[in-house]
């Protein structure tokens, strides 16, 4: 069964079919025809034998007619039944397009990459590679005006680099994808925002938090209010984290007291607790 993870991942070039195209052309260097429009199709890769085969995704490009399809395929492990499944896609979606066709495949880790990238040996001297794309080779969106324009690409590079080693290049990453989003609609600013938090290491995420609030005013008050939401997680989470640390398990009603503390409140309990000498100090309740 498809995971979460993955059916965001496929969300992107759902909302954004020219997305498969952008990084077919900008990451991977590959001359594409021209057109017009790009569209989702159905899926279904069947032919008229009884065995089904369905894609994750499929998007056509479009001028007076189809001039060039895209199978994209997001892959989080090594799977080597689809290397009988890939070409049977690209073949079967040829033929209903009467166009070139190519498979798109997005790894969730370089090593997954390398696997996708090998070609597949289909008989005689015909084999078949894919192009693939693992987290190294996503664009690092970081320019706020290039994420407004694109925020499926943005969200896309957030996800891929957020927990890179260099902390400030993954928060810059991810800030500009959080602004993007934030200027969408409310159901998919919710989505968009998820993935970018999710998606960002500890410190990432905590640096984006206290960023937010500081450095950027967003246009929408439900971008306001989730930020201000994401803040007081993130410190709620930091504060248990050292209490416990420090003084050991805590209680029910001292876990209460600090999930529903306000910002102010979890500020004042971080510096109380840098001198406290029990729970009860660093609560301010001793």
């Amino acid at each position: 069964m498809p995971s979460q993870l993955h059916e965001s991942h496929l969300l992107l070039f759902r909302n954004q079919p020219a997305l498969a195209a952008e990084l077919i052309r900008g990451a991977l260097g590959v001359e594409l025809p021209a057109y017009r429009e790009a569209r989702e199709v159905s899926a279904d890769l069947s032919d008229v034998q009884p065995a089904e085969y369905r894609a994750d995704v499929v998007i056509e490009l479009w001028s007076d007619k189809p001039v060039y399809g895209i199978v994209v395929e997001v892959q989080f492990s090594v799977d080597r039944h689809k290397h009988f499944a890939w070409p049977a896609y690209v073949a079967n979606l040829r033929a209903r397009l009467r166009c070139p066709v190519s498979l798109l495949v997005v790894a969730a880790s370089d090593a997954v990459a390398r696997w996708a990238a090998q070609p597949i040996m289909i008989g005689g001297s015909y084999h078949f590679t894919p192009y693939v794309l693992g987290p190294s080779a996503i664009p690092e969106v970081t320019d706020e005006t290039q994420a407004t324009e694109n925020p499926e690409l943005a969200v896309l590079s957030a996800m891929a680099h957020g927990c890179d080693a260099n902390i400030e290049r993954a928060i810059e990453i991810a800030s500009a994808a959080q602004k993007a989003a934030a200027a969408l609609d409310e159901d998919q600013s919710r989505i968009y925002l998820d993935l970018i938090m999710t998606s960002s290491g500890e410190a990432a995420r905590e640096a984006l938090n206290q960023m937010a609030t500081q450095k950027y005013e967003y246009q929408s008050e439900f971008a306001r209010r989730y930020v201000a939401q994401g803040e007081a997680e993130g410190r709620m989470a930091l504060i248990l984290r050292q209490l416990e640390l420090r003084f050991g398990a805590l209680g029910l009603q001292q876990k209460t007291r600090i999930q529903h503390a306000s910002v102010p409140e979890l500020d004042a309990i971080g510096e109380r607790l840098l001198v406290a000498g029990s729970v009860e100090e660093a609560l301010g309740s001793g």
